[in-house]
């Protein structure tokens, strides 16, 4: 087990079910101190409640102060993992994109701006970042989801490049499919692209475990991503094309 967790301070968002449970689990079984936070109140108390954990619902934007509260005054990991897997294009109503821009993106930023003047004080923080594969390549059917994964990644990697040199360390975890209601809810774009592959949420957390072991900025859990993101640096166009032809190929069977 990872050394730094034992008797961490950690606040996971979005851990009422899912990736976000697997990970409050993870952590707890390391020996860490876990915040479990969900919009659903039943449902963050009983991961609390299983892991010895300290429930605090509600918006993940605003449960930095009562989570720090909660751990003694000092939150050491910060999983902004809280998000919503908004379909459509670009004829998707403004309220989808602003509800995914600001769950997936402004969220982050707000608790980066919670956690930071303490972790610069300090010299250390952690800060982990759910994103996914479609954040760093995209995903089709599905543009507010894919925009704003874009824009958790971007937000990761910047938080990254600016303050590693003054302790705070990110990771952005950049799964596939994982078997999770947000899975479910991708209909026949999620069957097509995303299920054939998908994994567990428990395989999202070791792969966490294994990058903060590793002092890894991206993590990911399905290895494969890291070709399709090197094919899509190299030939844009190409990867586009091909992109294309599976979107056709969804269309088709629709």
């Amino acid at each position: 087990m990872v050394e730094t967790v034992q008797g961490a301070g950690v606040v996971v968002t979005g851990a009422g079910g899912g990736i976000g449970a697997a990970l409050a689990r993870r952590f707890a079984a390391g020996g860490a101190r876990v915040v479990v936070n969900d919009l659903d109140a039943d449902r963050a108390k009983a991961v609390a409640d299983e892991i010895g954990g300290i429930a605090v619902a509600g918006d993940a934007s605003l449960i930095v102060a009562e989570a720090r509260d909660a751990l003694g005054g000092t939150v050491d990991v910060y999983c902004a993992n809280a998000g919503v897997g908004s379909g459509g294009s670009e004829a998707a109503d403004e309220s989808v994109w602003a509800l995914a821009w600001d769950v997936n993106v402004m969220a982050h930023v707000r608790a980066a701006h919670a956690l930071l003047p303490d972790w610069l004080e300090r010299g250390g923080g952690r800060f982990v970042s759910t994103v996914s594969a479609a954040g760093l390549l995209t995903m089709i059917g599905a543009a507010p989801y894919s925009v704003t994964k874009h824009g958790a990644y971007a937000f990761a990697e910047w938080l990254s490049l600016t303050y590693r040199h003054r302790g705070v360390k990110v990771h952005a975890i950049c799964p596939q499919g994982v078997r999770t209601d947000m899975l479910e809810a991708t209909g026949s774009a999620g069957d097509l692209v995303l299920q054939p592959t998908a994994i567990e949420p428990e395989a999202v957390a070791d792969a966490l475990m294994k990058g903060i072991e590793e002092d890894r900025f991206l993590i990911l859990p399905h290895p494969e991503v890291a070709a399709y993101y090197q094919a899509r640096a190299a030939d844009p166009d190409r990867w586009m094309t091909n992109m294309n032809h599976l979107q056709q190929k969804w269309e088709t069977a629709e």
